[in-house]
């Protein structure tokens, strides 16, 4: 079973900039395919961005170019670097990874079997 635990968020002024982390219970940032989601009040929860095992990142159209996902296999830790932070990215920000053996790095919530418990980011 794995954990994942996020923190990181806080309150943020416009075109300010945090880092969120999230730890992990075990060693699955190397074969897993891990990513960062983030639910607003009223709204869906929505993919922002990804790590697959192979490596590759991905991002949604949304945030590309001002978010940066990262991740050291070594200390278990995912990262969000996130830049240029507008009021619209105000929203709770989970981490979650998908194990399955074919993992697809897809941006939709149902990929992913383990999820954090989230942390608050609002920018204001």
């Amino acid at each position: 079973h794995v954990q994942l635990v996020e923190s990181g968020g806080g309150l943020v002024q416009p075109g300010g900039s945090l880092r969120l982390s999230c730890g992990a219970s075990g060693s699955i940032y190397g074969d897993a395919c891990v990513g960062w989601l983030r639910q607003a009040p009223g709204k869906e929860r929505e993919g922002v961005a990804f790590a697959r095992n192979n490596g590759q990142t991905t991002y949604a159209d949304s945030v590309a170019g001002r978010f940066t996902v990262s991740k050291v296999n070594e200390k278990n830790t995912l990262y969000l670097r996130m830049n240029s932070l507008k009021v619209e990215d105000t929203a709770m920000y989970y981490c979650a990874a998908d194990v399955s053996r074919y993992c697809s790095g897809g941006h939709a919530p149902h990929f992913y079997q383990y999820w954090g418990q989230g942390t608050q980011v609002t920018v204001s």
